[in-house]
């Protein structure tokens, strides 16, 4: 039997072509034309219950992973990861939600009992 919880949430591209839904069960990022012609999957062992995921205004993907305790940016078509952001090191714990902020340059991950902030360049 296959469970599967299709959005978790979800996420539109700056110009408005692209819409980025996650699921946690099974964990899958899909990637939507705006006519909602499937386009692309991405799903990795490293990304356990997505549960957070956030386009910034420059069209970059971040997705974070509750059990997997990480936050990945994924390319813009949705297809493979770009770098790992954030993990267990840098203090996240159970990481709920994920957004950036252009004015700090910073993440900012919602997590279970706090809010982490972590500078990027």
């Amino acid at each position: 039997m296959l469970l599967c919880f299709a959005v978790e949430k979800c996420a539109v591209s700056p110009t408005g072509d692209r819409l980025y839904i996650i699921s946690y069960y099974p964990d899958k990022l899909l990637t939507l034309a705006r006519d909602g012609t499937l386009l692309a999957t991405y799903s990795d062992t490293a990304l356990e219950c997505l549960r957070g995921l956030h386009v910034t205004p420059a069209g970059k993907v971040l997705v974070c992973g509750r059990w997997s305790t990480n936050v990945l940016q994924v390319g813009w078509e949705g297809k493979s990861k770009l770098a790992t952001l954030a993990t267990k090191e840098d203090g996240l714990s159970l990481p709920e939600s994920v957004c950036y902020s252009s004015t700090t340059s910073s993440i900012i991950v919602g997590q279970r009992d706090n809010i982490l902030v972590i500078r990027v360049e």
